[in-house]
């Protein structure tokens, strides 16, 4: 038993240090989670088997903390909780029945030691089910976050592919409208507008030059900045949900950050957001906003359409606040898993 938990030791160790790891090799970054998973299975090995081994003066002092460790990852209908919880009244710990001390008197020590050594493997089982449950809760956690971050970071690229592509064709996916009035059209887009020119068809004695086609128009006022303008414009105000949201945002004691990958996913929602918005509208998707007035009336509704990601985003926050509380802790003593 004592070179099991040498082993494991070495074992944690040998993951903490990265041993087996070529530094040279490129991509060995997403490992780091699994090895810090190694690691703490193999520590929490070490210390089920020292259980086993330790005299039962040492396992009577960790009983409360083993109590404590046991109420916050494993059920209370759990056998294993159960039985640890018989075993602590019968050693006098954390019995409500009974003062502290006067536990000592009624649990003499030669007594308690008998009941540890006569119990011990249940001790161990128990201990060692709550912290396999603790490691999954942070496998889970672990899981969401890159699940989280690989989403941002798809999103960021996608947003930045719409914005090179409007750079370099800008009539490809232009976000221009054409409002018309008393027989004259203005092609307006995010940067700049054309000027008014008519759209009825000249008459017999007319000149064919009065009218203008709307593409040759759209063609002219489009410009490579209009859909970073709407992307920027969209990011911008995901910056400010995002900022809005920290207060509904509880602290985390957590090591893997979910909370700022939550915060990181709203800015390049926000820019998609902003420019699939204004796609629709453009394709008349919506009734009654289809041909906006001005330049200044599209980047308004690109702001809205960029706060707009919250109505996305926030069941994904809840979601991730969901997962944090299945990570228990001493600061959540009463959260029961179901």
């Amino acid at each position: 038993m004592a070179e099991a938990v040498t082993d494991h030791l070495n074992a944690a160790k040998q993951a903490a240090q990265v041993a087996d790891l070529d530094p040279r090799r490129a991509l060995h970054l997403p490992r780091y989670g699994s090895l810090r998973e190694r690691a703490m299975s193999n520590l929490d090995a070490a210390e089920a088997d020292l259980l086993n081994i330790a005299p039962p003066d040492y396992v009577l002092g960790q009983m409360p903390s083993m109590l404590q460790h046991v109420r916050c990852h494993l059920v209370s209908s759990d056998p294993r909780r159960q039985a640890l919880e018989r075993i602590a009244r019968r050693l006098g710990v954390n019995d409500p029945d009974q003062s502290v001390l006067a536990a000592p008197q009624m649990f003499p020590i030669d007594q308690r030691r008998c009941i540890v050594n006569e119990e011990r493997g249940q001790i161990v089982t128990a201990f060692r089910a709550a912290s396999s449950a603790s490691l999954r809760e942070q496998v889970r956690l672990h899981s969401f976050r890159n699940v989280v971050v690989v989403t941002t970071f798809v999103m960021t690229l996608l947003a930045i592919g719409v914005a090179i592509t409007g750079w370099l064709y800008p009539t490809l996916i232009p976000l221009c409208f054409a409002p018309e009035e008393a027989g004259a059209a203005v092609v307006v887009c995010p940067t700049q507008q054309s000027a008014p020119f008519p759209t009825t068809r000249p008459g017999p004695n007319e000149q064919v030059t009065t009218t203008r086609d709307i593409d040759d128009a759209i063609a002219d006022t489009a410009t490579p900045r209009d859909l970073m303008v709407v992307e920027l414009v969209g990011l911008t105000a995901a910056a400010v949900a995002a900022a809005a949201a920290i207060r509904g945002i509880k602290g985390s004691s957590e090591r893997y950050g979910l909370p700022v990958a939550l915060a990181a996913l709203k800015l390049p929602l926000g820019a998609i957001t902003a420019f699939l918005g204004l796609l629709l509208m453009r394709g008349q998707f919506v009734p009654g906003l289809s041909a906006l007035d001005t330049s200044a009336q599209i980047l308004a509704w690109a702001l809205v359409f960029g706060y707009a990601q919250q109505l996305f985003t926030r069941l994904v926050d809840r979601q991730g606040q969901v997962v944090l509380d299945t990570v228990k802790g001493a600061s959540r003593p009463g959260a029961t898993p179901t």
